[in-house]
């Protein structure tokens, strides 16, 4: 199986696109997730959406907004939209602090890292 994540941003006005995204796709949300990666002395969110393969295919993709959404008390219109998003489509999100993108030479390497974390935590499914 092919896991990849397909980056939408860095959570701007993209993390409303991944909201919409999750709304069309209900039906095949497979987990979502709420990373925290320290940067400068503060916090900083990255929101993620997992969706099941279309029929017989081997690709899994994970939509994600990354490291763009501060945290922040309240909590940021753009993380609560995307709460109350998947509270509508009864999606409990799965928050999880890993390093900062900035750790590694590349995203390429960044995204092997969470998919190591989310397979090592079974999160997502096997690598075949």
């Amino acid at each position: 199986m092919i896991q990849r994540f397909i980056e939408l941003g860095e959570g701007y006005g993209d993390s409303f696109e991944l909201c919409e995204l999750a709304r069309v796709n209900k039906d095949r949300i497979y987990r979502a997730f709420i990373f925290t990666s320290p940067k400068n002395g503060k916090e900083v969110i990255s929101i993620a959406i997992a969706l099941k393969p279309v029929n017989d295919t081997n690709f899994f993709p994970i939509y994600i907004c990354r490291e763009g959404i501060p945290q922040t008390q309240p909590e940021s219109k753009r993380l609560s939209t995307f709460t109350e998003t998947l509270k509508e489509l009864h999606v409990e999100p799965i928050r999880i602090s890993i390093k900062h993108s900035s750790t590694f030479a590349d995203n390429d390497l960044f995204y092997q890292y969470i998919i190591g974390i989310l397979r090592l935590n079974h999160y997502i499914p096997p690598f075949h």
